[in-house]
């Protein structure tokens, strides 16, 4: 039968993406290209979504809100670090917070107070995964494990 093993014939062709997972998969590939060619940071809660973000192939900095820094010295750390726009003249960092009743907290607390020392953020990546993937997962770290749903090959 056309050459193929037994194992072979067994696997089922991929299964297309359903299309929020495409949309979904779409921001990340922009994250990680626009990441690889800026070298914009991405402000997340924890390790563990520094973790996920690696996995997902994203090499840039990541920085993280919970260092054991109250807000007003991490916004001042990254308003030193990275100014208030990125090179190419946009945003100066990617904000991605979970999409759960606490990550909304710490992404209206950020943006906020980046935006009254007038630094441009994004948060653009957020605002699709929480349409898209809210049934799935509500956290950065979780993100981990859709590798395989959503096509991604972490590189």
């Amino acid at each position: 039968m056309c050459g193929l093993t037994p194992l072979e014939r067994m696997r089922s062709p991929r299964v297309p993406l359903h299309p929020r997972h495409e949309e979904a998969r779409e921001a990340l590939l922009g994250l990680r290209e626009d990441q690889g060619s800026t070298g914009r940071p991405i402000l997340v809660e924890g390790p563990r979504d520094v973790t996920a973000l690696r996995a997902l192939g994203l090499t840039g900095p990541i920085e993280v809100v919970n260092r054991g820094w109250d807000v007003a010295r991490r916004i001042a750390h990254l308003v030193e670090t990275y100014g208030t726009r990125g090179d190419d003249g946009g945003p100066a960092l990617h904000l991605l917070m979970d999409w759960d009743r606490t990550g909304g907290r710490l992404q209206t607390t950020f943006r906020r107070r980046l935006e009254a020392f007038d630094v441009k953020v994004d948060e653009e990546v957020r605002r699709v995964l929480m349409r898209c993937l809210k049934p799935e997962t509500r956290t950065v770290e979780g993100l981990s494990g859709l590798i395989d749903v959503l096509g991604l090959d972490g590189r």
